[in-house]
């Protein structure tokens, strides 16, 4: 980046668990407004994920590359394991990126933002609606349908898709 230009840094965390149309929507939008994009993946040594912190990183990585290219933007796919906020400050982001899919999701990503807001006042949070066709996306939903042995492939991308179908071989 030349002169006055400062990079404009967002996070966007999640456990992505795995990666949905849902989130690839979100970054779609994040690539629009931030020169970088640091997809942080949440590690909690008391939850297990169906994927690795590698495996999703790894397909987050397959999938985010080209949409990524095609915005003329540059992303990292990171894990944390401290607080959001903390996180962020030391990635350098002004903002964190978060979906709205409703009016459940707004009422706690409204308390998320003012309690963030308290801890790290210089943080400001984005909001993306999720976009109709993805509203109804949740990894929880995809999780389960997929380990029913049902196709999720309109869903997530497709080496996730693919990813879901191995994991979940019967």
């Amino acid at each position: 980046m030349t002169g006055s230009h400062k990079m404009r840094i967002g996070l966007y965390a999640g456990s992505f668990d795995p990666l949905t149309n849902g989130h690839m929507d979100m970054l779609r939008a994040a690539f629009r407004l931030f020169d970088r994009v640091v997809i942080a993946i949440g590690v909690h040594p008391a939850k297990t994920p169906l994927f690795s912190a590698d495996e999703r990183s790894a397909l987050i990585t397959a999938a985010v590359t080209p949409i990524a290219s095609a915005a003329g933007a540059a992303f990292e796919v990171r894990t944390f394991s401290n607080l959001v906020t903390v996180f962020a400050k030391e990635m350098g982001a002004a903002a964190l990126i978060r979906g709205l899919r409703d009016g459940t999701d707004l009422d706690y990503e409204m308390q998320m933002s003012g309690m963030n807001g308290v801890i790290a006042p210089g943080l400001q949070t984005v909001f993306f609606p999720a976009s109709p066709e993805d509203r109804h996306i949740t990894a929880t939903l995809v999780r389960q349908v997929a380990s029913m042995g049902g196709d999720v492939s309109s869903f997530v991308p497709e080496a996730v898709n693919a990813a879901l179908v191995a994991k979940f071989k019967r």
